[in-house]
Order: structure tokens, then sequence, then C-alpha cells
């Protein structure tokens, strides 16, 4: 909508507004002068005299009669307001417009064109609109414009508030899972001195009363939750935020939400099993079924996962021998397959690298399995293969949906291996994970053997074929005015 037709609206509305006000109607009343109950009781109360409210969605005139669209979370309903039940109170209307939130009583009834209608008796304004709403059809096209008036994209698309209902169904049947399994939903603490439990660049921020610097967490806890196995715990898992200061793409956000659950005297064998039975459970709940097309891979949940050999697939998917390749063959090969890496990587980031373009062509699901120890630093090593850890990553539709491991909870092991980490960090590597030597020395005090595994929001984006942003209610952009 041109600005100079928008002002010229507003213009309009706030003079309607003045106007109410001289009349001794509040436009912006705390308290509604009734009962009111859902549209959606109303739809289905014939004859009967009802109370509803909501927002005027559409607005039609014809004489002493004005027939209007209410909508309510649960439905919509016309209204149907005549002078002769309403008298003179019907002017009022004429500073009603579209967008604006009435109360209203009267008798349901079917009006001749077979619509049921609230025969309207009582009306109040609840909220006056000043900018006009976009249309339905011809409303909020461009992404950006859908993002950053979000309230207005969901007011006018049903599809888009269906999404988030579903979404909403995903984390509660995630929590519903985990407790009948017996795990106990516990909080970590969101700020960490020490980042850690991922490879991932933190967000920084400063407590003022403490005059210190702390990172924004990473994972779910999971420094934490292995700590609260030190302590006694057996089953735990949270669910929350973390926030990562990568990349953006369609399936990457910077702040985003996770489920990460720890379960002690339990392999990643036993994870495994757990898992494939969560996601069948989950994808059941949301979306009604465990067949998908995504991208083009064509997945189906109710199949044996299969696992795949990470040495393997990157051989058989890149020509790359990574048991006998050096740093610089690796770099060749993904100058050849034009990949993107730094002439700076070590060989952790390198083969991070590698795998991404092995993985795009994987439908899955599968679990990738036998991760060199150098990509898996929290991860027990494999009994047969020291440079091998006992780690899964579920595979779907080309991407990464998740990723547990046995936990390592030898401390001798975890601190060389946070030293591996520190030096990598100190020589530039900003996802290299930080040497927390209060949880080495909590290992020291003994941890039983734990497997833990981490699922984020992707996946919910997946299994609805939707980029990831689309998926947020609210996701994160540059000011509209272009200052940093």
């Amino acid at each position: 909508m041109a600005k100079q037709r928008l002002a010229e609206i507003r213009k309009i509305r706030l003079e309607k507004v003045k106007k109410l006000r001289e009349l001794g109607i509040n436009p912006y009343p705390s308290k509604v002068d009734g009962s009111p109950k859902k549209i959606s009781a109303a739809l289905k109360s014939l004859n009967q005299t009802m109370e509803v409210n909501g927002r005027i969605m559409g607005w039609r005139e014809h004489g002493n009669v004005v027939f209007a669209d209410l909508k309510d979370e649960s439905g919509q309903i016309q209204l149907w307001f005549q002078k002769k039940n309403l008298g003179e109170d019907i002017k009022i209307l004429r500073y009603y417009d579209i967008g604006d939130f009435v109360y209203v009583k009267g008798k349901v009834v079917k009006t001749k064109a077979g619509e049921i209608s609230v025969d309207v008796v009582k009306f109040q304004l609840l909220t006056k609109s000043i900018r006009p709403l976009p249309s339905k059809w011809h409303g909020l096209k461009d992404d950006e414009k859908r993002y950053r008036r979000r309230y207005l994209d969901l007011l006018i698309n049903d599809e888009l508030n269906d999404l988030f209902k579903k979404k909403a169904i995903f984390w509660q049947s995630m929590r519903d899972f985990m407790l009948e399994k017996g795990f106990l939903e516990v909080e970590t603490p969101v700020l960490e001195s020490t980042s850690g439990g991922a490879d991932a660049n933190p967000f920084m921020t400063h407590h003022d009363a403490l005059d210190i610097d702390l990172y924004l967490r990473i994972s779910m806890g999971e420094l934490w939750q292995k700590r609260l196995m030190v302590a006694g715990f057996e089953k735990t898992f949270e669910i929350g935020r973390q926030f990562r200061n990568e990349g953006m793409s369609h399936e990457h956000l910077q702040d985003y939400s996770q489920m990460e659950f720890y379960w002690a005297y339990a392999n990643y064998e036993d994870s495994m099993k757990l898992v494939e039975e969560l996601y069948r459970y989950v994808a059941k709940k949301t979306f009604g079924k465990l067949e998908f097309i995504i991208n083009n891979h064509k997945i189906n949940l109710t199949e044996k996962w299969q696992r795949i050999d990470y040495t393997k697939i990157l051989k058989e998917k890149t020509g790359v021998d990574i048991s006998k390749a050096d740093n610089h063959e690796i770099k060749n090969k993904l100058q050849d397959l034009k990949a993107e890496f730094k002439a700076s990587d070590n060989r952790a980031r390198l083969l991070d690298s590698l795998w991404k373009v092995a993985r795009k062509e994987i439908s899955g699901p599968v679990f990738l399995i036998n991760h060199p120890v150098e990509v898996s630093p929290l991860a027990k090593r494999l009994p047969s293969d020291p440079n091998k850890v006992e780690r899964y990553q579920v595979i779907i539709a080309g991407s990464e949906m998740g990723n547990g491991y046995s936990e390592l909870n030898d401390p001798i092991d975890q601190s060389e291996r946070f030293e591996i980490q520190q030096k990598m960090r100190d020589e530039g590597d900003t996802e290299a994970q930080m040497h927390d030597q209060d949880f080495v020395d909590a290992l020291e005090y003994g941890m039983p053997p734990v497997t833990g595994f981490g699922v984020s929001e992707r996946l919910f984006s997946f299994l609805a074929g939707k980029p990831i942003r689309e998926t947020v209610l609210f996701p994160l952009l540059r000011p509209e005015n272009g200052k940093k």
C-alpha cells in the first residue's frame, strides 16, 4: 500500500477515534461487557443466543443492514446488524472498520442465503484499528515484508497458523515421549563462562553485576547434564533455546530450539534404538504420517534405519580415503568439488567440509557411524579402533537431523582432547571447543557410562517441507532502517 494512501487512511481512522471519544465510547476498553464464547461454539449453536468476540475481517453495508465477518482463533462467523434490532445505535457502526476488535451478542440464525450468522442485538468496540489490514488474497507476498510484519502474515494466512500449531505439537509430543520413558526434564544455564558441548562459534555478552564476559550456550546443556550424571541422575532431558553465531541458510538459524537427553548405564546402540522410536512417535503425532517427500527425497520412517560408515561413505561419494589421505589431498579434492573451505582449516574442519558434500545425496533415514576422533571431542573411542568413536548422526534428506554418542567419561582422555581443541581455538578455529577444566574435575569424581543425543527444530522444518526461517514465528532480520 502506497505511503500516501496509508497516511490518508490513518488520518480518517484517527478522526473516528476522536469522534468515538466525543460520543463517550472508549475505543480501547479493558473489559468486555459479557461472557463471550468461541466462534466455533457459536457455529454449532443454531437458534441460541450467543456472545462472541474477535476481529472484523470483512464489511458489507446494505442500507439499514450491515454484514461483517468476525474471526477469532477458533473460526469465523458472519455478523448481521439490523436497524430493527439496534435502533439508532446502528449509526455507531459508521466509525467501525475492518481490523477492529468487537464483542457482539445475538441469536445464531441462518440467513436466506444459508449463512450461519449472529443476529446482533448488542455490540461493543474492544479495539479500534488505525492501520488497514492487507488483503487476504493480495496481501504480503515479499518474504522480507512477511517476516517483518509477521503478525499480519499470521492473521491472514490460515495455513501458516496451522504450521505453528503443528510445531507446538511437535515439541509437546517430544516432551511426552521423554517423560513416558522415565526421563526427568531439567533446566541448565543459558549463560556460561566457558562455552562447550558443540563445535560452534558462540555469542558473547557481559554480566554487569559480576563484571565478566559470558557466552550464550551453544548446546542444550550437554556438559551440565553430564554433571548431573555425576551427581546421580540417570535420565535427564532439556528442551530450550541455544545460540550459534554462524552463517544463515535455508536450514540454519542463529537461535533455535533443541532437545537433548542423557541416559546413564546405556551406550550409543541403546540410544539409536530409542531415537528411531522417538522420531516415529513425533512424526505420527505431529503430521499423522511416517512417509514424506523432502527436497525430492522419499523418506519412510517405518523402515529399519540402515547404518553407513563415515570413512566408506566419504570414499564412495568423493573418492577420498580419509584413512590414507593427508590434508593437502583433501584440500585438492574440495577444490575440485567446488566446496567451501579455508586454506587455514585444520583436519577436523576439512573432514567436515568433505562430509557436507557427501551427505547431499543420502536420502535416509540412516545412522552415520564410526566418525574419526578428530571431529568428535566428547565421544568415547571405539574399543576396536581408538581412532574412531562411538558416535552416530541421523541423516534425512541429505542433512543432519540429530547427533548422539557414547559419552566420553575418561577424564584423562577428555582433558587431552580439550587441550587439542583449545590449541585449535588459539590458532584461529572459532568453532573449536574450549578447555572446560571444571567439567574434567567433575569426571574425575566418576561418571557412569552415559549416552547422549540432541535434535533441533530443523527436523520439524524438514518434515513440514519448509525453509527453517518459515517455521519461526519471528525470524531475526537486520533493522529496517539499515542501522547496525
